[in-house]
């Protein structure tokens, strides 16, 4: 995980704010409390890594709201759950909306450090992923329109005849848009450069 990975906790019970950041802190981990989701969002900044340890009711935005909001960014820190209204309707629809976990309180301080631990390893995860495909998408978007189709019409598995032909191109001139897209794609193989292609995921012409 990043040394930098800091753990938010919304919560706008004073008390348990206090009582999660000092287990935190206890594990040499920066951390920042907020008292509401609106004073987390307006201070959320998605490139900074890190979890969130979130209550799920609350005035004003309640946790479920925030978690749904979050799902929005480009980027978003896991969620883990820590709240007294453990009943299963809530744990299920805060789950499906994509929670990492839901803690009941009062909750093991072995049972919190293993979350936290889990939620920073599944950031870091997310990141790396993250930053892999946003580097392909900006080798895809270096292509020219004759070489972006040229892609995609590699990626459906068409060969160089069934290319020249469909496109009214001859077999060389496609040779060569192949050779120039592997270039800028960074692909050392064929299946490299179907590999990297999926992953990047845009077909615009």
């Amino acid at each position: 995980m990043d040394s930098q990975s800091t753990v938010f906790i919304v919560d706008d019970d004073r008390a348990s704010r206090r009582s999660l950041s000092a287990l935190v802190e206890s594990m040499r981990l920066p951390v920042e409390a907020f008292a509401s989701a609106a004073d987390f969002l307006d201070a959320f900044d998605s490139s900074r890594p890190g979890c969130l340890l979130l209550d799920v009711r609350m005035p004003g935005i309640v946790g479920l709201e925030l978690l749904e909001r979050l799902a929005e960014a480009e980027i978003s820190p896991p969620v883990i759950f820590i709240s007294a209204a453990g009943d299963v309707p809530t744990v299920v629809r805060v789950m499906k909306a994509g929670a990492l976990d839901f803690l009941e309180k009062p909750c093991p301080n072995q049972q919190l450090w293993e979350a936290v631990d889990e939620g920073l390893k599944r950031d870091a995860d997310n990141r790396r992923r993250w930053e892999r495909t946003a580097r392909i998408q900006r080798r895809i978007a270096q292509l020219v329109p004759g070489e972006r189709v040229v892609l995609r019409m590699i990626v459906q598995g068409e060969s160089n005849r069934t290319m020249a032909t469909r496109l009214g191109l001859s077999v060389r001139t496609i040779e060569v848009r192949r050779a120039k897209l592997m270039r800028k794609m960074k692909a050392a193989s064929l299946a490299e450069l179907v590999r990297l292609a999926l992953a990047g995921g845009n077909w615009g012409a």
